[in-house]
């Protein structure tokens, strides 16, 4: 008897592999569609429509966005986690949803458990920008003068719980200074109020402000990744001055758990090859966005990283949901 059950073990896994086997040979046999959790026309779907026709070419079928807005992204992160976990449904994941699994009463889903890494996609790079008034030109000086006058200063991000906001959380608590958090609607306003001197000091996307510093409208203080993007090679990243200090938003592929590693695996060579296009990196540069590639192992590591770094200052800056 236990013969006969050892050998329906057998019999079984080796069934599963056959299966896994021709699915990873068929797929994809229909189109794959990406959600995208904000509506047509923002940052993360212009990512999105960038990368969808590349990888229909790598793939073999049409790769659709499908813009499914509503509750700061969560709304498609739920929708992906409940999908069927074979390939064909995706989520062009990013930090935000890292962070609100730590600011969020509840969440629909886990942004970690519910998800299968496919691939790391794009950074997007970061910079610390101040008004003409502020007596200081890069990051050392800028906070020997937030430590020398603490209250004193206040900086300006697109709302509490984003990556801007917390990235200069992060600087307060390894600087050791105090600085007034002014939360924005959206960045929309930030660079118009640090420019006529509203607001002091303003974290926002390196694209956005590059120009308004290249004109000396307004002073490009230090990117808050060491990662450059083309345009900024002469801004300073503040771990010059705060050793390890690193911030940008991820973009990210990523499947439902339980999708075969084959599977898994085949869209991850896909990405690999579209990010190795060199008028794909131009294009992504010129949104504001650097590629980073990870394959999933070193993806799945890296979001673990990551969500413990936001849970961390979240808690040791004593941030909440507003």
């Amino acid at each position: 008897m236990k013969h006969l059950d050892r050998l329906r073990g057998v019999l079984l896994a080796a069934l599963l592999g056959l299966t896994v086997t021709s699915q990873a040979q068929t797929y994809p046999s229909k189109p794959v569609h990406i959600l995208v959790g904000y509506s047509a026309g923002g940052g993360v779907d212009a990512m999105a429509r960038l990368l969808a026709p590349h990888l229909s070419t790598q793939l073999g079928q049409q790769v659709v966005v499908e813009n499914r807005a509503g509750a700061a992204g969560l709304i498609a992160g739920e929708a992906v986690a409940k999908a069927m976990p074979n390939g064909y449904t995706l989520l062009l994941g990013e930090s935000a949803m890292l962070i609100a699994q730590h600011l969020q009463p509840s969440m629909p889903f886990d942004p970690i458990q519910s998800f299968a890494p496919v691939a790391s996609l794009f950074n997007s790079p970061l910079m610390l920008v101040a008004s003409n008034d502020v007596a200081a030109k890069n990051p050392k000086e800028l906070i020997a003068l937030l430590k020398a006058r603490p209250g004193h200063y206040s900086y300006a991000s697109p709302g509490v719980g984003t990556v801007q906001h917390l990235g200069f959380e992060m600087l307060k608590r390894q600087a050791g200074a105090f600085v007034v958090h002014v939360p924005y609607r959206g960045a929309a306003q930030i660079l118009p109020d640090v420019i006529g001197g509203q607001i002091p000091l303003g974290v926002v996307s390196a694209t956005s402000a590059i120009a308004q510093a290249k004109n000396g409208k307004l002073k490009a203080i230090g990117m808050l990744s060491s990662v450059q993007l083309p345009g900024a090679e002469n801004v300073a990243p503040l771990s010059d001055t705060l050793p390890g200090f690193s911030v940008a938003p991820r973009l990210m592929l990523l499947a439902p758990a339980g999708t075969p590693a084959a599977v898994v695996e085949r869209l991850a060579e896909a990405v690999r090859v579209t990010l190795s296009n060199p008028a794909v990196i131009k294009s992504a540069n010129a949104l504001g966005a650097i590629a980073a590639y990870l394959p999933p192992a070193e993806l799945a590591v890296d979001l673990n990283r990551e969500s413990a770094g936001w849970a961390k200052v979240i808690k040791e800056q004593k941030i909440s949901a507003q």
